[in-house]
């Protein structure tokens, strides 16, 4: 396998690692310490930096580096509504093929129940990584390229929404199992429209949360 080049790690890097804190919005991202901190040059930062501009994901501004814009209230809602369209698409594409994956979003969201109560970010972080892979199990399930690639490209806005709604709503990990559940739960009884239901109360609670915050 061939291995990924210097601007490939250093894209990797900042979307998957810096995008994805809360703390990254409204800074700015200085080009020499993301390359002393990936073991990079310059230009391959410089390279990733202008992808993630292309993304909408940071503002490179002269002289001063790459900045992290806030999610605004509308992006919000924007994202919400976005995941709604799909992730009820989805399911209801895997509800008619019967392939719902109720068993490894279950495996799933045991992870995250295991993780719920622990205090840590990094327990926090691997508790939000487990919300996008349980999400992205539902839409998986379609099998549509296409779909999945789409709700893919949202990755690094989903992991800083959920890493914000976690920071700033107490005891949000445990309503998170408890919203995921009812979701497995309406998926494995087959009515598509408690499913869709669910999902949208899910992303509902998510974005007041965000909003409050």
């Amino acid at each position: 396998m061939q291995s990924p080049s210097g601007r490939d790690k250093a894209y990797e890097y900042v979307r998957d690692v810096v995008l994805t804190s809360p703390a990254a919005a409204g800074a700015f991202l200085n080009e020499q310490d993301l390359a002393t901190q990936i073991g990079v040059s310059r230009t391959p930062v410089r390279e990733a930096l202008l992808m993630l501009q292309a993304q909408g994901l940071v503002e490179l501004v002269p002289k001063r580096g790459a900045h992290v814009p806030p999610m605004s209230g509308r992006q919000l809602r924007e994202l919400m509504d976005l995941r709604g369209v799909l992730e009820r698409h989805a399911a209801s594409i895997a509800l008619r093929a019967k392939s719902a994956p109720v068993a490894q979003m279950r495996a799933i969201l045991a992870d995250q129940h295991q993780l719920a109560d622990a205090p840590s970010d990094e327990a926090a972080k691997q508790f939000i990584d487990l919300d996008g892979s349980f999400h992205m199990a539902l839409i998986d399930a379609a099998g549509s390229e296409l779909l999945s690639t789409t709700y893919a490209g949202l990755r690094s806005r989903q992991l800083r929404a959920g890493l914000t709604a976690l920071s700033t709503t107490p005891d949000r990990q445990q309503s998170v199992c408890r919203e995921h559940g009812a979701i497995v739960d309406a998926l494995e009884s087959g009515d598509e429209s408690a499913v869709g239901n669910a999902i949208d109360a899910h992303l509902e609670i998510t974005l007041q949360a965000l909003l409050r915050g």
